[in-house]
């Protein structure tokens, strides 16, 4: 890989390693801030060091030790986002926040290693993950109308961390070019280049003008739960930590942009988006820009993750698990007629 530094794209807390927390360290803090006392099992992060929490009164928890190099407004706004969904659709399946013995929805700790981290338990959502499910033909519809459902409960959600400048904030894809020395394959490095000198010319200009808000921003298979006796119910959501104010239907494009399949792509997202407009209706200017922001995600997820990969090779597996589908979901999109495209997704959302 070519030697340069992506920290200015990426965020400091993507070159910092996750907080050194062990279980006995773990188990102390759930005692002293929670009262809680249980068997810990550490799960998997990439950036944070999270637990789950079997506690002795028969609960099941996760409790969750930010990255120290996290911004304190972005570790705010996680919280803000969770309270928030849970005042206005309770309904939602999002963890809900326990709080301290003293009443806080969250601490903030000097751990053993020397270094501050923001400390929260939330329940615990039984489920499967969506990746580990065969999909049902109703996969596409549940997942778009929670998504909708999702974003109806943050709009109106105003909080200081939520206008940060996040990579994963496919808004912002123009900034990736610099990560694009990240990607060793010539032919697929070709292609995210040409995706974003698109981006940048033709879709980068048009977003100031679209609905904006706080959103999810990380709709995936991963962060999806479903139970797998109703496969094509979505059961829980999980992981805010790319929460972000952006434009709407950015968050619509990171959630179709794993539903792209080995089949028609547009097809894909034209079914994701009139699922999601059957909940909360898109204009048509936010339409015409779905595919080339689904094409940014798919960039999005190959660049930063061939950075993170390198810099993280113990965990680049667990890195790396969306790569291959980002991979071909760009090769088909690039050969994908855009004109017909926008017309076909347009038609889509215009029958409902």
């Amino acid at each position: 890989m070519a030697s340069f530094d992506p920290t200015d794209i990426l965020g400091a807390e993507f070159a910092a390693p996750p907080p050194d927390v062990g279980v006995d360290e773990a188990a102390a803090v759930a005692a002293r801030l929670y009262g809680v006392s249980g068997r810990l099992t550490p799960l998997t992060s990439e950036r944070d060091r999270n637990f789950l929490l079997a506690a002795d009164d028969g609960r099941r928890l996760v409790l969750k030790f930010a990255n120290p190099a996290e911004p304190a407004a972005a570790g705010e706004l996680q919280t803000a986002v969770l309270a928030h969904v849970a005042a206005r659709d309770p309904g939602l399946p999002v963890p809900r926040i326990v709080p301290t013995r003293d009443g806080a929805p969250d601490a903030v700790l000097r751990l053993a290693e020397g270094r501050d981290s923001r400390v929260r338990l939330l329940t615990y959502l039984d489920g499967t993950p969506l990746h580990l499910v065969p999909a049902g033909p109703g996969r596409i519809g549940a997942v778009a109308g929670c998504l909708a459902r999702l974003a109806a409960a943050l709009d109106g959600l105003v909080h200081p961390g939520a206008e940060r400048r996040l990579v994963w904030d496919v808004a912002g894809a123009d900034r990736l070019v610099g990560l694009l020395p990240a990607i060793d394959d010539p032919e697929l490095r070709s292609l995210a280049a040409a995706v974003l000198d698109r981006f940048a010319a033709e879709v980068a200009p048009v977003l100031p003008r679209l609905r904006r808000q706080v959103v999810h921003n990380d709709f995936n298979p991963h962060n999806l739960l479903v139970d797998p006796a109703a496969p094509d119910r979505v059961a829980g959501v999980i992981d805010f930590g790319d929460a972000v104010a952006t434009a709407l239907v950015a968050d619509v494009a990171v959630a179709a942009s794993y539903h792209v399949g080995d089949a028609d792509p547009v097809e894909r997202i034209a079914a994701f988006a009139a699922a999601y407009h059957r909940v909360r209706p898109l204009a048509a200017d936010e339409l015409a820009v779905l595919a080339d922001l689904v094409a940014a995600r798919l960039v999005t997820t190959v660049a930063v993750t061939a950075v993170r990969a390198a810099r993280e090779p113990g965990n680049a597996t667990y890195i790396l698990r969306n790569v291959p589908a980002a991979r071909a979901g760009l090769t088909r999109l690039a050969a994908a007629d855009r004109a017909a495209a926008r017309a076909r997704i347009a038609r889509a959302c215009t029958r409902e």
